[in-house]
């Protein structure tokens, strides 16, 4: 699967495309959806680090619970491995993190679209799994009986 995506990092963050009032196409890519929730063809990841802090696994094991996982490549995979490492390393440290150590994992974060905002920017979105509803027999029965008599 190929996805070209333009990322904007300015600027507000883009309306969901419900919440939008103009139906005129917008510049760029068209917006690519995708179910929240572990992606079904996903494929055999490394596990965390043991040595890893336990947000910075938590954090990683998240992603493949996340709908933008279906968009990843390996390559984003061992990005996000990085990311783990970089902020358990962090994490564990004696020192409070410095700002230039906060910006720099939060910019690999946002190249591995764990926000919704930094999703809405690369113009993707996903769509959250519809509950299954059991309809009453008697719903499905008075529905069928007004469709037969032209109701």
């Amino acid at each position: 699967m190929t996805l070209e995506v333009v990322m904007g990092t300015r600027g507000p963050i883009p309306k969901r495309s419900e919440e939008r009032r103009r139906a005129n196409k917008v510049d760029g890519p068209d917006l690519a959806k995708a179910l929240s929730g572990a992606p079904a063809d996903l494929p055999d990841l490394p596990e965390p680090d043991g040595n890893w802090h336990e947000i910075a696994t938590d954090w990683y094991l998240s992603l493949r619970e996340s709908g933008q996982a279906a968009f990843y490549q390996p390559s984003d995979w061992a990005m996000a491995r990085y990311a783990a490492e970089l902020m358990s390393r962090g994490l564990k440290s004696d020192r409070p993190p410095n700002g230039q150590y906060v910006a720099a994992l939060n910019s690999v974060m946002a190249s591995l679209l764990t926000t919704e905002g930094d999703r809405r920017r690369a113009r993707i979105e996903l769509e959250r799994r519809q509950p299954a509803t059991k309809v009453p027999a008697s719903v499905t029965a008075i529905a069928d009986y007004q469709s037969r008599i032209g109701g």
